[in-house]
Formats: structure tokens, C-alpha cells, sequence
């Protein structure tokens, strides 16, 4: 399910600034983009915390690579959802 819900946020992500370039009303795209990637956060600690609940420690071996991953996705994404408003400002302070 994470993978799903991380796919949904790159595209609404990838759409927010296609939106954002084609100088329409952004946001409701940049909303989804960060919901998604809560929703993709929210899904990945559930399957961490179902392999903890069945003591299945071989898949929790490698939870670090996921997490490593995890928070980059989840910066890269907070930082290209909110490029459009800082953009936005600075283009009025000009």
C-alpha cells in the first residue's frame, strides 16, 4: 500500500509544479502531494509495526534502507510541494 500512496504524492507532486509553471491555482495539487506522502509515511509504519507484532526480525533487518529512503522522499517532497509558494512570494517582492 505505501508503494501506492508513494506513487499517488510523486504524481501529485509532479503535477502541483506542471500546475504551478502553468500559472493556475497550485494548491489544492500541493495539498495532495503532501498528503500522500503522510499517507505513504502512515502505510510503511504499519507494515514496520506488523512485522514487529509477528516477530518476523529477518524483514526488520532491513528496515534502516527503508527509512534512510523514507526520510529523503519525505524532504524532497515537502521541499518541491512548498518550491511554489516561496516562488510565488519572491516573484512579488520583485
Amino acid at each position: 500500500m505505501w508503494i501506492l500512496f508513494g506513487v499517488i504524492a510523486l504524481a501529485a507532486t509532479l503535477i502541483n509544479l506542471y500546475v504551478y509553471a502553468a500559472g493556475k491555482d497550485y494548491k489544492l495539487a500541493m495539498a495532495l502531494g503532501l498528503s500522500f506522502t503522510a499517507l505513504t509515511l502512515c502505510a510503511e509504519y504499519s507494515l514496520v509495526s506488523e512485522w514487529v507484532n509477528k516477530e518476523d526480525w529477518s524483514l526488520l533487518g532491513e528496515v534502516p534502507n527503508y527509512g534512510r529512503a523514507l526520510w529523503f522522499f519525505t524532504i524532497v517532497s515537502i521541499l518541491l510541494n512548498i518550491a511554489p509558494l516561496f516562488l510565488e512570494r519572491k516573484g512579488k517582492n520583485q
